[in-house]
């Protein structure tokens, strides 16, 4: 064993055991409801400060014609002043004791975060609580957001991946919640005004839609007091209920653009089992070994193309997806052919096993900050409704085995929506829409 391999290995088993401790304190995590809102507490063992307001909802909450209204208002929370503070003001106050107060706005939910030492709460909380209750949205600050979010879109859209990725939820989720994109588009963002946003953000700070997570070393009283307080400016709002949306292709199918690129680009998008199903976790174990295979036949074996990608989409409307850049578009779909019928055969114990220990450890590699086990606690509580899977994720994955993750993908990856965007005339869209992917599985059935 080399002394990078050793390094590698040691810093992973680092990071189980930093997760794992971080996971198994003295004093249990837990969740309370305060006042009709669920706050789900995680004990730290540091004097880092992590909390985190969920509003739940993400592109279920607006019209693809007002796509980016929420990325918008949640920007504007810490961007526009609040009533106590100006723009200036209020990040002056936190770069004094290094706090920090965020959001980011999703698929499926926005957050609202605190960052800070324990020390400097009583400091950052007054700030945090201010932003999340009393934002202003004035015209000049809103102005210059609204053209920096404008400015973000034209520049995403002229990237390859970002394109080829929206082209490919836009035509599979055609008229589903997730053809949206949270960013929104230049023509949607252009028309939206700073009363029109700070209406809507009304409209979804209600404790009707709001969780928090709350990773620290608090008393179990003062967070409760803290959030009571904010929550006392909030309205109950009306009754709120995530969708999960199935996505199903009834057919294969091709679409393609014409892009003056250096190579083509090709994203395809197939079903996926919802969270909380029993299919979950061993669809996210087959789409990860698929994705080593994917990455093995199209670039090692084939030289197709540098960075073929193959993933699961685990959110409330889950796909798995394959993208793919090359200049050889009909025979990459000849490899990937052969790729999926071989893979349909199954996958072994010995490899599931692995997939497990080297998906486990990258999951708690990721994991060590406050922000990310807050992260991570967050998803699982609003995708699964189950927020202890964040914890008990190593348990759950033991009892799946290698049969349950071949029929897991034999399931999900049947037809499939395929995008295409740069030369047409070098690209066969019959050899995808009569892929044998769907009558392969039939054969077999």
């Amino acid at each position: 064993m080399n002394s990078k391999t050793y390094r590698l290995i040691m810093t992973a088993l680092f990071a189980v055991s930093a997760f794992t401790h971080a996971f198994s304190q003295k004093t249990e995590p837990y969740d309370m409801m305060v006042d009709g809102v669920k706050v789900i507490v995680h004990p730290s063992n540091n004097e880092i400060v992590q909390i985190q307001a969920v509003i739940k909802g993400g592109v279920q909450n607006y019209p693809a014609s007002k796509a980016g209204i929420e990325n918008l208002a949640i920007n504007a929370l810490t961007e526009c002043g609040t009533a106590n503070d100006d723009k200036n003001s209020f990040k002056d106050k936190l770069d004094k004791v290094s706090g920090q107060v965020y959001g980011s706005a999703g698929m499926d939910f926005s957050t609202f975060s605190l960052n800070c030492l324990r020390e400097d709460l009583n400091t950052v909380w007054p700030l945090y609580e201010d932003a999340f209750t009393k934002p202003k949205f004035g015209e000049k600050e809103f102005a210059r957001i609204k053209q920096d979010a404008i400015n973000g879109i034209r520049e995403m859209e002229s990237q390859p991946d970002y394109a080829i990725d929206k082209l490919a939820k836009s035509t599979a989720f055609a008229g589903m919640n997730y053809a949206k994109d949270p960013s929104g588009t230049e023509a949607s963002v252009k028309g939206l005004t700073a009363a029109e946003v700070q209406n809507y953000y009304k409209s979804i700070a209600t404790k009707s839609r709001l969780l928090f997570v709350v990773v620290a070393d608090l008393d179990k009283a003062e967070i409760e007091q803290k959030i009571q307080h904010l929550l006392s400016a909030i309205p109950q709002g009306q009754p709120f209920v995530m969708k999960k949306e199935t996505f199903a292709a009834k057919a294969n199918t091709f679409k393609a653009e014409k892009k003056e690129l250096a190579t083509n680009y090709i994203h395809a998008v197939a079903g996926g089992p919802v969270p909380g199903t029993k299919d979950y976790n061993a669809f996210v174990l087959a789409m990860r070994i698929f994705a080593d295979r994917h990455f093995l036949e199209v670039r090692t074996n084939n030289g197709l193309s540098y960075a073929p990608q193959s993933y699961f989409d685990g959110g409330l409307t889950a796909s798995a997806n394959i993208g793919v850049s090359t200049t050889e578009p009909n025979k990459y779909i000849q490899v990937l052919n052969k790729l999926v019928d071989k893979t349909r055969k199954g996958f072994t114990e010995e490899e599931v096993k692995n997939m497990k220990t080297t998906y486990i450890t990258s999951q708690y590699y990721r994991q060590e900050t406050n922000a990310a086990q807050a992260g991570s606690l967050a998803a699982n509580e609003v995708l699964h409704n189950n927020w202890r899977r964040a914890i008990t994720l190593n348990e759950d994955l033991k009892s799946v085995t290698a049969k349950d993750v071949t029929a897991a993908f034999n399931k999900y990856m049947t037809n499939v929506t395929w995008v295409y965007q740069g030369d047409p005339a070098k690209v066969n869209p019959a050899l995808y829409t009569q892929s044998a992917v769907k009558q392969n599985y039939r054969h077999r059935a």
